[in-house]
């Protein structure tokens, strides 16, 4: 790296063979610390020669506007909404049957695994909190039309209470309030 040291700063863009493309977020004496999405924050000796410099701190710098600055928050933040993180289910649900019995004893039961049916439940959730975050940002609806979605949101999340028998961890329970 000794020789292609020259654009290399604080907010360079780099390339590593094992890590792939990361950031620079501090240097010192010995050691270029980067930022690397799937691998997190590693110290990389000054004398390693695989570091290739895609973007200096200063090209970094001219291309950075507040439209960029948006369009990577967005991005950052639709990749969170696209990705969420893992919803277990209670294990005492594991493998089982939700089933549906008809008042008029000549129409047939219905079954439903409890993992399709959880999966369904889960969707419902995640596609109402993509819903309220579209209602915060939306740039359109005054403040009262916010609250007054957001009101009804919080009472379908209220309705939707009784499933929480069915969530593994607390942390995921519907809940009507904030």
């Amino acid at each position: 790296m000794e020789s292609s040291q020259k654009g290399l700063g604080i907010g360079a863009r780099v390339e590593h063979p094992k890590f792939g493309e990361g950031i620079v977020v501090d240097i010192d004496q010995s050691t270029v610390q980067v930022f690397f999405k799937s691998e997190g924050d590693r110290a990389i000796d000054r004398s390693y020669e695989g570091l290739e410099i895609i973007d200096s701190p200063a090209e970094v710098d001219a291309v950075l506007d507040i439209e960029a600055v948006e369009d990577s928050i967005r991005k950052v933040i639709q990749e969170f909404i696209d990705k969420p993180s893992p919803i277990e289910m209670a294990g005492k649900w594991d493998g089982g049957v939700l089933v549906i019995k008809p008042g008029d004893e000549e129409l047939q039961s219905k079954e439903i695994s409890i993992d399709t049916f959880f999966h369904k439940i889960v969707m419902v959730r995640d596609r109402l909190r993509v819903l309220e975050q579209n209602i915060n940002s939306h740039d359109k609806l005054t403040d009262a039309d916010k609250v007054h979605l957001q009101q009804y949101i919080s009472r379908i999340y209220g309705s939707l209470t009784t499933f929480n028998v069915l969530f593994a961890n607390k942390d995921d329970h519907f809940s009507s309030k904030g």
